[in-house]
């Protein structure tokens, strides 16, 4: 599959260059979603500024998680599998919750109920653009309210950067994971 806008090419603006530096590993190139976001300095910062991959409120797993989710039910294999490659051993995202995160619901026997919280938040927004009542509580009970804002932004990021990775058609990264095998049929068929 070819990108339907060509990432730009080295040498790169100063500000663009300084973000990807702090960014990427040493030697290792732009992502082809950032180098095509580089194409314009201003969208690219904002797209930059709007990340939520600092410390904040939430454990590396909870943001994870979020990640994951969310880009797995908008069929994001580009972006899922750049964070299961990079964060999902780190996070202790197993083969059972890989598989989980792609075709299954958060009542799989594989996670526990703080996992399974973050699974219908996601499961909600996507399906409802919103939480009910009883959802909310039980994120509640165990988020604060900054983190509950930190999820909800997470989560709605995500989500945009699902719908830049599948309209733009990016190839997917050599080194990035892909959908499980048993869920590529969900993925092609929806």
């Amino acid at each position: 599959m070819t990108a339907r806008v060509s990432p730009a090419t080295e040498p790169f603006p100063a500000d663009v260059q300084a973000w990807l530096t702090r960014t990427m590993p040493p030697g290792k190139p732009p992502l082809v979603l950032f180098a095509t976001l580089a194409r314009d300095p201003r969208l690219f910062g904002r797209f930059f500024a709007g990340g939520l991959l600092d410390r904040g409120h939430l454990t590396l797993r909870q943001r994870e998680l979020v990640i994951l989710r969310t880009t797995a039910l908008c069929r994001s294999e580009y972006e899922w599998g750049v964070h299961i490659a990079i964060f999902g051993a780190r996070v202790g995202v197993d083969a059972l919750q890989t598989r989980s995160l792609v075709a299954g619901s958060a009542d799989d026997a594989c996670w526990s109920p703080q996992d399974a919280v973050i699974l219908r938040l996601c499961d909600a927004l996507h399906r409802d653009c919103t939480v009910d009542d009883a959802l909310w509580a039980a994120l509640r009970a165990i988020f604060s309210e900054e983190a509950m804002l930190e999820l909800l932004l997470l989560a709605g990021f995500y989500r945009t950067v699902s719908y830049l990775t599948n309209a733009l058609q990016l190839p997917l990264e050599s080194d990035a994971g892909r959908f499980p095998a048993i869920c590529q049929d969900i993925t092609e068929a929806g």
